[in-house]
């Protein structure tokens, strides 16, 4: 099985773009995104990744299984629920976006 870091370089390089140009799209500096393909940061934030999945036109639940964050053994419905989600953040402001994080992390929490 493939790291997330693999997984990133790999889309990036299928989709012929370069690091800068990935920070263009995202806001997310060539810096960091060098050290997420290079497995030198475990836990990125989903926010990053949702960015990073919607440019490279990959559903967020491959990226997010990549990443750990979630299994691949998850149900048809809650994948499904899991896109919603992830597409339905797409007209919030970063602020907006950072409640959700925030509240989901802190839904985590509580398990």
């Amino acid at each position: 099985m493939s790291t997330l870091g693999q997984t990133l370089k790999l889309l990036r390089k299928n989709s012929s773009m370069t690091l800068k140009e990935i920070e263009e799209k995202t806001g997310v500096s060539n810096a960091y995104l060098s050290q997420l393909e290079n497995d030198k940061i475990k836990n990125p934030s989903v926010f990053i990744l949702t960015k990073l999945s919607q440019t490279f036109d990959v559903p967020i639940n491959e990226i997010l299984i990549q990443a750990g964050l979630i299994s691949s053994k998850r149900s048809s419905k809650t994948e499904q629920l899991s896109n919603k989600i992830a597409f339905s953040t797409e007209k919030l402001s970063p602020k907006e976006m950072k409640e959700v994080l925030d509240y989901i992390a802190f839904l985590k929490s509580k398990k």
